[in-house]
């Protein structure tokens, strides 16, 4: 047993770049029946992502589950990014996670030290959040994955969607693209070891911060950005919203150096992925590059919050966020359907 094994050398994709191919797994659902309950307010019928339960008519349950391989070889990082990503989810629905219980496969290979660390990570981004863990779950595993299934609560009034943008809307997204480029490129080794730790910091930071910047604000819709892109999870939003959204290529936050080894051709599989499910739900300005369309088709890992909002609250949204991030910026604009659910100018 050992702690000089890297744990990225362990799987053969990192972090949300791991999850199914969205085309592989819209097929399995939808011949799956599906259950009805009156009180189950958001099931996955929008890809949404939580489901929200009505308790009583002040209160939601919003429950959550999400666990990935190592896109980073420090074992408490790794915990903490995973913790982030599972946690993120709640906030994106518009709650506050209040317990959650882990979920962690290790290999008989490493050091007990190592699954100490990883929970560590785990325990102090939770911490951080305001939430408890309370239990969990282990299972021996030659591939290393750790995360958490969370439960959070809100008022039904508070809970956001990823299907309710407006026509007029401007979309906010609030970390920068290329997480999956970059550790594709870290696990090249072709990353500075400063560079590793920027990168390990966007993906551990909580969307905590950027759910508190909506508050008393008209947000109409909102939607964490993994691994299913940024054109993804905006395909998601205009099509459970019946809209179009344009995005704007040239406003998009994006990590430096990710472009560059885009252009290199290091991108993780799951972009291909992506990129087969969505290649025809949207349009192209035919001035942009390879290499961008590549990020913004990109596996994020702990990725922002993209979120619809009326013009009129964007000055405020992005004046409260400067208090934790320089990232958060308008990419895109909602629109009436057109033929297209997405647009890129």
């Amino acid at each position: 047993m050992s702690r000089n094994i890297k744990l990225t050398n362990l799987t053969k994709t990192s972090g949300c770049a791991a999850k199914i191919g969205p085309s592989i797994l819209h097929n399995v659902l939808s011949s799956l029946p599906k259950f009805e309950d009156a009180n189950l307010l958001v099931g996955f019928d929008t890809s949404d992502d939580a489901c929200v339960y009505k308790i009583n008519d002040n209160t939601v349950a919003i429950q959550t589950v999400d666990f990935f391989p190592p896109m980073v070889d420090d074992p408490y990082t790794f915990g903490q990014i995973a913790a982030a990503n599972a946690l993120s989810d709640i906030y994106a629905m518009g709650g506050n996670p209040a317990t959650a219980m882990n979920l962690l496969c290790f290999p008989s290979c490493l050091d007990m030290s190592i699954m100490h660390d990883i929970l560590a990570g785990g325990y102090d981004k939770v911490k951080e959040s305001g939430a408890v863990i309370a239990g969990g779950h282990t299972i021996a595993d030659p591939t290393p994955k750790y995360g958490l299934c969370v439960s959070g609560f809100a008022h039904p009034s508070e809970i956001l969607s990823n299907s309710n943008a407006k026509t007029g809307d401007v979309i906010i997204l609030t970390k920068p693209l290329g997480i999956g480029v970059m550790n594709t490129a870290a696990k090249a080794e072709l990353l500075t070891e400063s560079k590793v730790k920027e990168i390990a910091a966007i993906m551990s930071m909580l969307n905590k911060y950027a759910k508190e910047c909506m508050s008393g604000l008209d947000v109409h819709a909102c939607t964490d950005i993994t691994g299913f892109s940024l054109i993804g999870h905006s395909y998601e939003m205009a099509s459970g919203s019946s809209k179009t959204i344009e995005i704007f290529s040239d406003c998009i936050p994006i990590i430096d150096g990710a472009l560059d080894y885009a252009k290199m051709g290091i991108i993780p599989e799951g972009m291909y992925n992506n990129f087969d499910y969505l290649k025809d739900k949207f349009t192209l300005a035919s001035d942009i590059k390879q290499e961008l369309q590549d990020v913004l088709l990109d596996p994020q890992t702990s990725g922002g919050l993209l979120i619809s909002l009326p013009e009129r609250n964007v000055k405020e949204f992005l004046s409260r966020s400067e208090t934790f991030t320089s990232y958060a910026r308008v990419v895109g604009q909602v629109f009436d359907k057109g033929d297209k659910h997405i647009i890129i100018k």
